[in-house]
């Protein structure tokens, strides 16, 4: 069986492959780029592993994971991601038993126990993801997010196509700040990834539709 590390940070994709490598033996691993490469791979292995950083990886939405998830049947899913929000999860656990939970924060053991799952065909959802998903939930609409001015601005620039580094060279602030800025807007709006963000400021009318080019 194949695993592909679709992570586009190096050392994630290392820290992976190493627990990997301690934990089950005769498996292939491959990094895949992009989409684009992710699918051509799949194509010529259509029962491995794909462990998916879903907020990093070119991802857009749920609904593309949802056409990934159903044109390639037999592979089993493991997204490893820093943060996912609970209404993502929950809908990507309804797609069905192929897709596994891990946040970054898991143990070496949870990411030892999951690929092994994953491997035979089982799903797993470490325990801080559990917890969040068996915790009482308040209700909140979305008139109710609350972005401070500053992050209103970085959202801004998110959604018109600017890098974290652009935004803290724009800023005059650190890498650190700005990235810092970027997960609170991502968690106070309940997304994921840049282009749930945009869609999301393109709804609030913060940028103009006519600047914005998909």
């Amino acid at each position: 069986m194949t695993i592909f590390l679709a992570d586009n940070q190096d050392i994630t994709r290392a820290g992976i492959q190493f627990l990997a490598e301690k934990t089950i033996h005769g498996f292939e691993f491959v990094r895949t780029e992009d989409k684009t490469e992710l699918v051509e791979q799949l194509k010529l292995q259509p029962e491995a592993v794909v462990v998916l950083d879903y907020t990093m990886f070119d991802m857009n939405d749920v609904e593309e994971l949802q056409i990934f998830y159903d044109r390639f049947p037999k592979v089993q899913w493991i997204l490893f991601s820093v943060d996912l929000s609970l209404d993502f999860v929950r809908r990507v656990v309804a797609m069905g038993g192929r897709i596994s939970i891990l946040l970054k924060e898991s143990s070496a053991h949870e990411v030892r126990e999951c690929i092994q799952y994953a491997s035979n065909g089982r799903r797993y959802i470490c325990q801080r993801m559990t917890e969040i998903m068996l915790a009482p939930q308040e209700t909140s609409v979305e008139d109710d997010v609350k972005l401070t001015p500053t992050e209103t601005e970085i959202l801004k620039d998110i959604a018109m196509g600017m890098t974290t580094r652009e935004i803290a060279e724009k800023r005059f602030s650190s890498f650190h700040t700005v990235n810092t800025h970027r997960k609170n807007i991502f968690r106070k709006l309940g997304v994921n990834n840049v282009h749930e963000a945009t869609k999301y400021a393109l709804r609030a009318g913060l940028i103009d539709s006519a600047e914005y080019y998909i």
